[in-house]
C-alpha cells in the first residue's frame, strides 16, 4: 500500500459497511484539541508562577542564600518541565488533515514517545527540583518558627509533594496513555483492514 495514500480515501474505497472513519478522525481532533488547551494552560500557569515568585522575592527580599538559591530552582524546574511539554505543542501542531495514514501513525508514535519521555524523566527532575527548591526556600522562614511549627510546616508540604508525585501524577499519566494507545490501535486496526483487500 502507498503511503502517500489518505485513510480517509481508502476507507470510502471499502465495500459494505464499515465503522466510521470519521469517528477515528473526530476522536483523534478532540484528543489533539484537549491537549493544546492543557498545554496552553499549563504555559500560562507556570509563567503566572514564576512572576508570583518572583515579586516575592522582590517584595519580602529573602537575605540567606538558601533561599534566593530555592527560588532559583523553583523557577529553573518551571522551565525544565515547560521546554519538552512545549515540544509536544509543536508536534500536536504539525498534526492535520494533509498527512497520510503512515505520517498519522508515526506522528502518533512519536507523540508516545515524547509524552512517555516527558511523564517519567522529565516530570520526576520537575518535581526534585521543585521539592528542594521550596525546601530551600522555606529555611529562612523556618529557622524563625518554633521547632514543631516548622516540623508541621515542612510535613505538610512535602506530603503536598508526595500526594501529587505518587498519587496525581500516576493517575494522569495513565489517563494521558491510555487514551494514546487507544488512538494508536484504532489506526493501526484501520491500516490492517485497508491493506486486506487492496
Amino acid at each position: 500500500m502507498n503511503s502517500n495514500t489518505d485513510f480517509k480515501d481508502l476507507w470510502k474505497q471499502q465495500s459494505g459497511k464499515q465503522p466510521g472513519i470519521e469517528e477515528l478522525f473526530s476522536s483523534l481532533k478532540r484528543f489533539k484539541q484537549s491537549r493544546i488547551r492543557s498545554l496552553i494552560k499549563m504555559n500560562v500557569l507556570l509563567l503566572l508562577t514564576t512572576i508570583f515568585i518572583l515579586c516575592i522575592w522582590y517584595r519580602f527580599q529573602p537575605q540567606l542564600l538558601t533561599t534566593k538559591i530555592g527560588i532559583v530552582l523553583v523557577i529553573a524546574a518551571m522551565l525544565v518541565f515547560l521546554f519538552p511539554n512545549n515540544q509536544l505543542f509543536i508536534l500536536l501542531r504539525k498534526m492535520d488533515n494533509s498527512l497520510s495514514n503512515s505520517e498519522y501513525l508515526e506522528h502518533l508514535i512519536t507523540l508516545k514517545s515524547k509524552q512517555l519521555f516527558l511523564q517519567t524523566t522529565m516530570i520526576n527532575s520537575y518535581f526534585l527540583m521543585l521539592s528542594a527548591g521550596i525546601c530551600l526556600y522555606m529555611y529562612e522562614y523556618a529557622a524563625k518558627m518554633s521547632l514543631y511549627g516548622a516540623i508541621f510546616a515542612y510535613g505538610l508540604t512535602l506530603a503536598w509533594i508526595a500526594f501529587n508525585w505518587l498519587y496525581i501524577k500516576p493517575k494522569t499519566v495513565k489517563k494521558q496513555q491510555s487514551r494514546l494507545n487507544e488512538l494508536i490501535d484504532q489506526f493501526r486496526h484501520v491500516a490492517g483492514q485497508l491493506k486486506g483487500p487492496l
